[in-house]
């Protein structure tokens, strides 16, 4: 779905609803393979209003997105269901019209409003940084390969403190020089 703000002007006395459901997976795993794998159709449910020059869209968004793990790139499928609204204006002066934290896009005269875009790139926003699959929320091995492994932080910091002990054999050498800081 794609709109000019003259287009929308048409809705000004009563808003555009908006309940489908769209087909984003090629978008998606075309523009974002590396994060998305797959994305099952999207339910949106919303309305366009026109008020003064500006659109406003606010949609509440329905879907299941697969993604790979953070830790293992196992596919993970990961339900998403929130709500986004933004605002387009073509006149800079308008944005005074708005709070900071409210999401206002400035476009040319003529541009469109590409709302399934707009639907895809709010997915992305809600894809957590550490997506884990089930086995890796309950504590399963990490994975493992030739010659490698995955280990926690807390494994880390352990061997870290492992490899700044002293070697026993040069414990002697650190009585030699009581005096000196041993983090140096």
């Amino acid at each position: 779905m794609k709109w000019t703000l003259s287009e929308l002007h048409r809705y000004s006395s009563e808003p555009l609803h908006i309940n489908d459901t769209l087909d984003l997976n090629d978008l998606l795993t075309k523009s974002f393979p590396d994060v998305i794998l797959a994305v099952q159709p999207v339910k949106v449910d919303g309305y366009v209003t026109y008020d003064q020059g500006d659109a406003t869209v606010a949609t509440h968004v329905k879907t299941t997105v697969t993604v790979p793990s953070s830790r293992s790139l196992t596919p993970v499928q990961l339900p998403l269901d929130f709500e986004f609204s933004e605002t387009y204006i073509d006149d800079p002066s308008h944005r005074d019209r708005y709070e900071d934290d409210e999401v206002v896009f400035l476009i040319h005269s003529g541009d469109t409003i590409n709302f399934n875009q707009a639907v895809a790139e709010n997915i992305i926003e809600q894809i957590p940084l550490r997506v884990l699959s089930e086995d890796e929320r309950q504590g399963k091995p990490m994975p493992t390969g030739k010659g490698w492994q995955v280990i926690s932080e807390d494994d880390y910091q352990a061997k870290k403190q492992k490899d700044k002990s002293v070697d026993p054999r040069l414990a002697k050498l650190k009585k030699l020089f009581p005096d000196q800081d041993e983090n140096k």
